[in-house]
């Protein structure tokens, strides 16, 4: 076995892949609850819950729903784990595989995006009216919040005239990185599907979305996904925006830090703000997410 594809294979499932970022996940997944808890003035849970809720999940019988396919069930919670894992294991990070090729970027947006899709498909699969309508909403959610996580993205990659990470992560820190951090940062609530725009799984209105009818392993799967998508936020925000340093144990601190940041964020707005109608939140991105995409876009296009 060649020593490329034994890497290949360490950053799939040990770092910065499956076994690192479902354990990062479920730390990041517990420390927006407790800090939640703790602005609203409640206990929050210990450190292990989302770990004992996965293998809890893990443990009971699932029951697919009446004209469901089983392929279909299963399988879009294993493609939404798969695919972020992925993403996961080609970004450059710290201790990473670090072999970065042309295109790989879009390689990368591409797969932060199956998630969402996963999701979307599994409501309407499902053929239930509570899943359809958490389906609905999060279809309408990501042609708001992609406008400016992706402009974010695209104006670094038109400043490095590249769509290699490692070019867009050797460029000399400007105002051009400012203008897209904001720009990424407004988009990430509702990536992580964070109040004020936890619309597509209202608990109060729709049960649990586009979730209402998984159950067992493919809802643990479908749990991990979403903390991975924690873990791969953070980390793409850290190959963006936060300059590489001589010492590989600093660039670990901050990659760890840029993580914890963006934990902190959404757990503030969370706590602070109550859930948004679908037709305001899409008004909110289609307003100040198109002018803070047009903005870094425009500024990158001219320095």
């Amino acid at each position: 076995m060649s020593n490329g594809l034994i890497q290949g294979l360490a950053a799939y499932f040990l770092w910065p892949g499956l076994l690192a970022g479902a354990l990062l996940g479920w730390l990041y997944l517990w420390l927006s609850r407790a800090l939640i808890a703790r602005m609203q003035r409640r206990f929050g849970p210990p450190f292990y819950q989302p770990f004992f809720d996965f293998v809890k999940l893990l443990g009971k019988r699932s029951m697919v729903p009446a004209g469901t396919a089983p392929l279909l069930y299963y399988g879009l919670p294993l493609a939404a784990v798969i695919s972020i894992t992925l993403a996961l294991a080609v970004m450059p990070l710290p201790g990473g595989l670090n072999a970065s090729f042309t295109g790989d970027l879009i390689l990368v947006l591409y797969l932060m995006e199956m998630p969402a899709f996963c999701d979307i498909l599994a409501g309407f699969a499902s053929r239930s009216i509570y899943g359809q309508v958490g389906s609905s909403r999060e279809a309408a959610l990501i042609l708001g919040y992609s406008l400016p996580f992706i402009a974010a993205v695209s104006a670094l990659a038109i400043q490095a005239d590249s769509f290699r990470m490692v070019d867009v992560l050797a460029l000399p820190f400007g105002p051009v990185h400012v203008l897209a951090a904001a720009a990424f940062i407004l988009a990430v609530p509702a990536r992580l599907k964070s109040n004020p725009f936890s619309i597509p799984n209202a608990e109060q209105e729709i049960v649990a979305g586009p979730h209402v009818e998984y159950n067992g392993p493919a809802l643990a799967l479908f749990e991990l996904a979403h903390g991975l998508e924690f873990v791969a936020v953070g980390a793409l925000f850290s190959v963006l925006f936060i300059p590489r340093l001589p010492s590989a144990g600093l660039n670990l601190v901050l990659y760890l830090a840029a993580g914890l940041l963006l934990v902190l964020i959404t757990s503030v707005l969370a706590a602070a703000t109550a859930r948004l109608q679908i037709h305001r939140a899409f008004r909110f991105y289609w307003t100040w997410g198109a002018l803070a995409a047009l903005g870094c876009v425009v500024l990158a296009a001219l320095l």
